[in-house]
């Protein structure tokens, strides 16, 4: 049922050495390094070839690194759990995270790990069950059957429960179906895992014998778990009631909302129901609503670009365009720089399609088509309301446009979104749009485009030299020379990176990225500054490829460029960037 992500190492290769030299056991230096190229050629654990090779019991090995480590061992072997001990922790966790309850008591829920030191973990089952975790080690084998036990027990409650309910069909008691006590308990289980997960998103998707669960994470979705065809419709009815949307629409999509507590944080879910050939399917977005705004620095902008940026938002009127595709963190962008600007002598109001994050202080509205509420009768109501600063979540059109410019030049700071690739290419966006040019050239303070790439996890991050093949393909994009000069130019004064330009840096993959080698996402950024210089070619209905020359020849760092820094930092790796660039 429960699709677990691979466990790349369970203990950390250091622990593992020092527990080798501690307890005298007979494994060279060179059988170790041996032993972890297997590993990365073989897609295994490095404690699994161990094992393989005869270098290691996996039973004694976990005693000793449980002695080492003073945390209790267990052998769950043939232990008799009870059920409603596993079910104190969602599969998911349970699976992705290696942790297993095997026992209570009303103050206490004792907890098999096979990686003690994952606090996050613990902390986040202290929080959701309001017990005081006891950790035990276990070897992986032990968590494993005792994680097959779990599923099983699950998958027989839950036939339990479906034999019991009857047909959850079309025209059944929907409602009836939402509220039993194996869907209210599934649907749980999968909104706190993806917010435990740091997930964006959470798809549930069916086809035609199963329901496929898959939350993004750092952009990229993955498949969490399947679940029978069986609980399809009380898991969407289950939803439904929650968004308090239409139970028996099943033909065209609906949108809704809710909130859920998760431990100690209120979390958002902004839902969408699309009919699609096997049922319907469901998107949940989470919002971390209590999330305080970024600064520059938390959003990851390079010195250059960060003081354009703050002269920016210190003009009292003009325009703040942040471009870039679906998905690309234009909005947390925004809020960003509105917490920065969100003081008690301004009057900051939006006008957004969705509000995805509640501001205190700021008067935020909501788009409504259906009544005729558009971006364009929101902003020119706002603009009677007395604005000192005006966000609009999207310009999507000519008359939009207009009514934000023209508010840009009387006096307010405008701050927008618009969908195009780059920097340069806004400008002329804008005037293909209908706007008259001088306009848009006198108005538009700086244009920020972005890309949002996934950090290195710091938990398995290692150096590594690039070989002659991606040397070559790096040399592709720039020379080490050139290289040479853009990170000793742009790098932060505080950086500490390697002076080889072959070196820089990637995560190994571990528990806490789910293998991945990259945990939580981060900005890369091009800013272009509206100078006299490119007035002057807005003016003259430049295209996109001249005001783009020179931007650059005026210092501007692109997003390719912004992105190589950060690889050198260590901050992501040159593949990421290359990855979301390469349009």
């Amino acid at each position: 049922m429960f699709l677990c992500s691979h466990v790349i190492h369970m203990i950390s290769l250091e622990t593992l050495k020092k527990v080798f030299r501690k307890y005298e056991m007979k494994i060279s230096p060179s059988q170790i390094r041996e032993a972890e190229n297997k590993a990365a050629k073989t897609n295994k654990t490095l404690e699994e070839v161990l094992y393989s090779e005869g270098l290691a019991e996996e039973g004694d090995l976990y005693q000793k690194i449980a002695d080492f480590l003073g945390v209790p061992f267990i052998n769950l072997k043939g232990r008799e759990i009870k059920k409603e001990v596993l079910a104190l922790i969602p599969g998911p966790v349970a699976g992705t995270h290696q942790v297993v309850a095997f026992d209570k008591t009303p103050s206490e829920i004792k907890l098999a790990m096979t990686d003690p030191t994952d606090i996050q973990t613990i902390e986040f089952l202290r929080r959701k069950t309001g017990l005081e975790p006891k950790i035990y080690i276990t070897p992986p084998s032990d968590l494993k059957e005792a994680l097959r036990r779990y599923h099983s027990e699950l998958e027989g409650e839950q036939l339990r429960i479906i034999q019991e309910s009857g047909d959850q069909s079309v025209g059944a008691d929907l409602k009836k179906a939402a509220e039993t006590i194996s869907v209210i308990n599934v649907v749980t289980s999968i909104l706190e895992n993806g917010v435990f997960e740091s997930a964006s998103d959470i798809h549930i998707e069916p086809t035609e014998k199963e329901i496929t669960v898959r939350y993004r994470i750092d952009g990229i979705l993955k498949p969490i778990m399947t679940l029978p065809k069986s609980l399809q419709n009380g898991i969407i009815a289950r939803i439904k009631i929650l968004a308090n949307v239409k139970l028996d629409e099943h033909m065209i999509p609906q949108d809704g909302r809710f909130k859920i507590q998760v431990s100690d944080e209120k979390v958002a879910f902004r839902v969408s129901f699309l009919p699609v050939y096997d049922g319907e399917k469901v998107v949940m977005r989470i919002l971390h609503e209590g999330t305080k705004p970024l600064t520059l620095d938390g959003l990851g902008f390079l010195p250059k670009p960060k003081s354009i940026m703050e002269n920016a938002i210190k003009k009292p009127h003009g325009m703040i365009l942040v471009t870039g595709p679906t998905g690309s963190g234009k909005t947390t962008t925004l809020y960003s720089l509105l917490g920065m600007l969100n003081k008690p002598d301004v009057n900051i109001s939006t006008v957004e399609d969705p509000i995805e994050y509640r501001m205190p202080g700021v008067n935020q509205s909501q788009v409504n088509p259906k009544v005729g509420f558009t971006f364009a009768l929101g902003l020119r109501a706002l603009l009677r309301q007395d604005p000192n600063i005006i966000m609009v979540g999207e310009i999507r059109d000519q008359e939009t446009a207009e009514i934000a410019i023209n508010a840009a030049m009387t006096g307010h700071l405008v701050l927008s979104t618009l969908h195009t690739n780059d920097a340069a290419t806004t400008l002329p966006r804008l005037t293909d749009m209908g706007v008259p040019p001088f306009l848009i050239a006198y108005t538009a303070n700086v244009i920020v485009a972005q890309r949002l790439v996934r950090r290195i996890c710091t938990f398995c991050k290692k150096e590594y030299k690039l070989d002659n093949t991606a040397v070559s393909e790096l040399a592709k994009v720039f020379s080490t020379d050139k290289l040479a000069v853009l990170f000793k130019t742009n790098m932060p004064a505080d950086a500490k990176v390697p002076d080889d330009m072959t070196t820089y840096f990637q995560g190994e993959g571990c528990r806490r990225c789910g293998s991945t080698g990259y945990k939580g996402r981060q900005g890369i950024y091009e800013v272009l500054e509206n100078t006299p210089e490119i007035i002057k070619l807005v003016n003259q209905r430049a295209t996109a490829a001249e005001i783009y020359e020179t931007a650059r020849r005026q210092g501007m760092l692109t997003m390719l460029e912004d992105g190589l820094i950060k690889a050198k930092m260590g901050v992501t790796t040159i593949s990421e960037i290359l990855r979301v660039t390469k349009e």
